[in-house]
């Protein structure tokens, strides 16, 4: 990113100010700012709304700042493309908060689907192999797709097709809860299937 020395003089709030203007050179750690505030509203007129959405009119960028003030708030540049710009005055750290809020909570409630795996050795017994079927169908229940794996280990590779079955008997015992999305595949000295949640699952 090219530097600018002269900015630097009089501390961060010129940094700031100059990336706001110009956001493609893009600095996220300088400011969070994706509106105009204030004293950076220069233009000569502006439509003006406000705190709960009522239209004040069209005036001077001064004239609406002074009306921000009286009332405590910030003038808040929302609509820059318009001819006048539009403005709003609202508290715009309260904004900022709320907007932040909104944002972790959407975050939250949203599921990122991960892919888990699940290793066998083609002589697995049935006892480990029904364990292992179980963490898969636990994995596949919380919407998570699942890789299971077989790796043959020096003259096991002789005989993969017993890894394929095996492969597939997993995936037809998963079949309530789980898609089989491609045929075993082999991989070095591993094979290995994909399993899906089923919809509606």
């Amino acid at each position: 990113m090219p530097v600018f020395p002269a900015l630097i003089v009089d501390g961060c709030e010129r940094i700031r100010l100059f990336f706001v203007k110009f956001p493609y050179w893009g600095c996220s750690g300088i400011s969070s700012n994706v509106h105009q505030l204030n004293e950076e509203i220069r233009d000569s007129e502006v439509r003006l709304i406000g705190s709960s959405g009522e239209q004040l009119g069209i005036m001077s960028a001064d004239e609406a700042l002074r009306i921000a003030d009286q009332q405590g708030l910030d003038l808040v540049k929302i609509s820059p493309q318009a001819n006048p710009p539009v403005c709003k005055l609202m508290d715009y750290g309260k904004f900022r908060f709320e907007q932040s809020k909104r944002e972790k909570e959407a975050r939250k409630n949203q599921h990122v689907v991960e892919i888990k795996e699940v290793r066998m050795s083609p002589g697995i017994d049935v006892g480990d192999f029904n364990t292992k079927l179980k963490n898969a169908q636990k994995f596949l229940s919380e919407g998570n797709r699942v890789k299971v794996s077989v790796r043959f280990r020096g003259r096991e590779m002789a005989h993969t097709e017993i890894g394929r079955e095996l492969l597939l008997r997993f995936a037809e015992q998963a079949g309530e809860s789980a898609t089989l999305e491609k045929n075993p595949k082999m991989e070095g000295r591993s094979m290995s299937i994909f399993l899906a949640p089923k919809a509606g699952k």
